[in-house]
């Protein structure tokens, strides 16, 4: 099966994470993961009530990472295998400009 995560962010900046071959995480190992990287980057949550959703988790990680982790192939490929295995979907398209994840 096809296992793919993108990641769009501002200036048309487009990675793309092709997940064929890498070893898959366990979906509370990827939550764990996007846990540790949301607190470690200092993120915040996208809503007033301070809910954060595995999605806004995901967008919320990959937009403090910007285009210096995403350009790290050991960081990116971490952060793709925990967004496939956290939201429990083979493609993962995240668009940072436009605040949305979809599947």
């Amino acid at each position: 099966m096809h296992s793919e995560v993108s990641v769009r962010l501002a200036g048309h900046q487009e990675f793309r994470f092709d997940l064929a071959g890498a070893e898959p995480m366990g979906h509370e190992e990827g939550r764990r993961w996007l846990d540790d990287q949301f607190i470690s980057l200092d993120c915040e949550p996208l809503r007033a009530s301070g809910k954060v959703l595995l999605a806004d988790k995901v967008l919320t990680v990959a937009r403090a990472a910007g285009a210096s982790l995403m350009a790290d192939p050991a960081w990116s490929r971490d952060f793709a295998r925990a967004a496939s295995a956290a939201l429990a979907k083979p493609v993962v398209r995240v668009d940072v400009p436009g605040m949305a994840v979809t599947y």
